[in-house]
């Protein structure tokens, strides 16, 4: 698995695959502001995050019609 599907597993299902600071940064980027490290400790702040990375989770996932 590669450092960037280690993030979007991570981030999506908040198990830590990866170097927590490597995962902060994406989900900067895939917020699209700033993440403070006390806001990870909030429920509704993991919502948002998982909003935020699922289609890159689902990128991740394919199309299982076409593995059939």
């Amino acid at each position: 698995m590669t450092l960037n599907e280690r993030l979007i597993v991570s981030a999506y299902t908040g198990v830590l695959m990866c170097d927590m600071d490597k995962l902060h940064e994406y989900i900067e980027k895939a917020l699209g502001r700033p993440v403070w490290t006390h806001e990870l400790a909030e429920h509704k702040v993991w919502e948002e995050i998982r909003e935020a990375v699922k289609p890159d989770f689902l990128a991740l996932c394919g199309d299982d019609d076409a593995e059939a």
